[in-house]
């Protein structure tokens, strides 16, 4: 419960314009906590005089965990010409379809925007059980504040036993500020989930720099909290006839409480080709390459094959080709159709990051290269010999 220390509290009146749902006021220059208080911790936050304080065991009793049910996941969204969801989102609902059928529990989402409702059909057709919209201007622009508040009030309310994320930028700065304020721990990066016969969130990421995989558990605490890369789980089909429920939330912001405005946005770097995370052929080069020089024959390859060139971190290091063509642990996770690996030996780093490819082709020189494990054919040569060949019977194939 929210506790407040009478003493300390000066009637400030920071808490009151902070709480997003109106759960608190100030009374005679004393604060008081109303029955819609959710504990989201918003107030706790703000307060100068730390005249407000909320316990959160560090354990729960198992009578405690069982007050604890369903999978949320929180519906990012971006803007081009129009909101809409972000794939991974709509990757983790497929996801999340199973773990709670798993559980026989239902599937929320949390939707946060300024005129969003548009968009609950889409996440409803995507597996979504109950879709939670909270709608306000002062949440048209993503900010850790404003976001923070609103969503650790409707955990705290609905009591939801998994919380999913993407592992976007804005997934990676909200989940780990609302594992703060809640008090519990959080998965980074995961690549795996599931669900155990103790009906906890098996949660698996690369540990150890990525030499192994890692399921880590939260057993004494809940909500479970996990981010997701994107691209590990696929988009599932839409069913437009699917129904669902909409709970909108009252939403109640004052800008007095939440720091930080947006001024200006641009575009840093230009791309020229589609983003390797959202191309559907790949072409990825690392060091067996050999020369900077020879990357023109993989990009003849990939335009051959209408695809996308990436490549292995070690070209990255080198500084022959931008980060944002990294395939891997430290750079994206993909998941063409086809993916074709030029060079590459396949350490655990690399496959995390494109293991979940529909076909996966690998030419190398080394037969015992890890890649070969993972590819659905290999090519054991020299890819400066074998590539010059596939790029001259494509040229012949398209004369044809």
């Amino acid at each position: 419960m929210l506790q407040i220390d009478l003493e300390a509290c000066n009637g400030c009146k920071l808490c009151e314009k902070t709480c997003p749902f109106a759960a608190i006021v100030v009374v005679n220059k004393k604060a008081k906590v109303l029955e819609n208080c959710t504990l989201c911790g918003a107030c706790v936050n703000v307060c100068p005089q730390h005249a407000l304080n909320i316990e959160r065991p560090a354990q729960l009793s198992p009578e405690e965990l069982t007050k604890y049910s369903g999978v949320c996941i929180f519906a990012e969204c971006e803007i081009k010409n129009e909101p809409q969801i972000k794939p991974v989102a709509l990757q983790i609902l497929e996801k999340g379809r199973i773990l709670a059928d798993k559980l026989e529990e239902d599937l929320s989402t949390i939707l946060l925007g300024a005129k969003n409702s548009q968009l609950t059909q889409t996440l409803i057709s995507h597996g979504a059980d109950k879709v939670y919209l909270c709608q306000h201007p002062l949440l048209e622009q993503y900010s850790t504040e404003g976001f923070t508040n609103i969503i650790a009030g409707v955990i705290m309310q609905e009591k939801f036993s998994i919380i999913l994320f993407g592992a976007t930028p804005t997934g990676r700065d909200l989940a780990p500020r609302i594992a703060a304020r809640l008090k519990v721990g959080l998965t980074a990066d995961c690549t795996g989930l599931d669900i155990n016969e103790d009906r906890q969130l098996v949660q698996t990421r690369p540990a150890f720099g990525g030499n192994i995989m890692a399921s880590i558990l939260s057993p004494y605490t809940r909500p479970q909290l996990a981010t997701v890369r994107p691209n590990v789980f696929p988009k599932g089909t839409p069913n437009p006839e699917r129904t669902g429920t909409i709970k909108e939330i009252p939403v109640k912001l004052n800008p007095k409480g939440i720091r930080t405005k947006i001024i200006d946005s641009a575009i840093t770097q230009k791309e020229e080709t589609i983003p390797i995370e959202e191309a559907d052929i790949l072409i990825s080069a690392g060091r067996g390459i050999q020369t900077k020089e020879n990357l023109e024959l993989i990009k003849e390859l990939a335009e051959e094959l209408n695809g996308t060139m990436s490549c292995s971190r070690s070209l990255v290091d080198l500084g022959w080709l931008p980060h944002s063509f990294q395939v891997g642990q430290s750079g994206k996770t993909v998941s063409p159709k086809l993916y074709i690996a030029l060079g590459i030996s396949g350490a655990i780093q690399h496959l995390v990051g494109m293991s979940s490819s529909d076909i996966i082709i690998a030419i190398n020189k080394d037969p015992d290269a890890p890649i070969f494990k993972v590819a659905d054919f290999g090519i054991v040569g020299d890819i400066l010999e074998i590539v010059p060949i596939l790029i001259k019977q494509l040229r012949e194939l398209k004369k044809n």
